[in-house]
Order: structure tokens, then sequence, then C-alpha cells
């Protein structure tokens, strides 16, 4: 029993062994944490899913740049830096649209508009994961990922 709970206490806090129900939801989550605490970059977990909305996000504007950093173990890093103007964040606002439990989607003519089109909203179609203003050029729907301002 004692050798049980010093394994357990040795996995306490250890990066390796946390599992996600909502991956997308962790990275605008860190995205807009680090934001507030007026961070230069963002480091986290890399997917190709990731990395299709980081190059979204830097293609619109609102971060600097990102990389992919490998590490031990096959497992490689998102690294993301991130923007500001004057002192504020360029992202004003990120908040997640379509969650694990409460999918939602949407045809090409019914794609939202944010703030009057001064904001994006990321969808994944059948074409790839792009702005809503692709999407509605492609004439293509999807899943509506996020809403960024």
């Amino acid at each position: 029993m004692k050798a049980r709970f010093l394994v357990w206490l040795n996995q306490v806090g250890r990066k390796d062994i946390m599992s996600l129900s909502d991956p997308i939801g962790d990275m605008l989550a860190r995205l807009k944490n680090s934001q507030k605490r007026n961070h230069k970059k963002v480091e986290l977990p890399s997917s190709k899913f990731k990395m299709k909305i980081a190059e979204i996000l830097k293609s619109e504007g609102y971060i600097v740049d990102y990389e992919v950093k490998s590490e031990q173990n096959n497992k490689s890093n998102l690294k993301i830096s991130l923007k500001y103007s004057s002192g504020n964040p360029v992202i004003s606002s990120i908040e997640r649209v379509s969650k694990p439990g409460r999918r939602i989607f949407s045809s090409a003519e019914s794609l939202p508009k944010v703030n009057n089109g001064l904001g994006i909203a990321i969808v994944s179609t059948p074409k790839g994961v792009m702005t809503d203003i692709d999407a509605r050029k492609q004439r293509v729907g999807g899943e509506i990922i996020c809403k960024v301002f």
C-alpha cells in the first residue's frame, strides 16, 4: 500500500499523464490567460488541428508567430508568440462555440458574423479549417470552433 502511494505521489503535477477532454478549449484558455498576464509566449501540447488554428490566427494578425518544437518521447509543443498593440492584447475576446458536449454546425449561408465583420469565426469544414469569410466564399458550412475578436 505504501509503495502504491509513493508511486502516486511522484505522479502528482506531472504534465505527461494529464488527459484533456477538450484540447481546443484548453488552447483558447491558455491564450486568454497568457494575454491577461501580458506574457510574450505561450507553450502548449501540439496537434495538427491546433497548428491550423494558430495558422489562421497568424494570417488574420491576431498572433505574431508560432512554431512547433519536438521533445523526447515523440511529443511536440506548440509555442505561440502573442501580439500586443500599445500594451493591450490584440485578441480582446476569444470564446469556444462548439464544445464536446454540444457541437454547433452551420451552413454557409447562416455562418455568424462576429461583431459585424470586425472579428472572425474559425470553422472546421470538409475542405479544412478556415475563417467564416473563406467558408462563405467557398460556399461550405461546418462546425464553428470559436469566435475571435
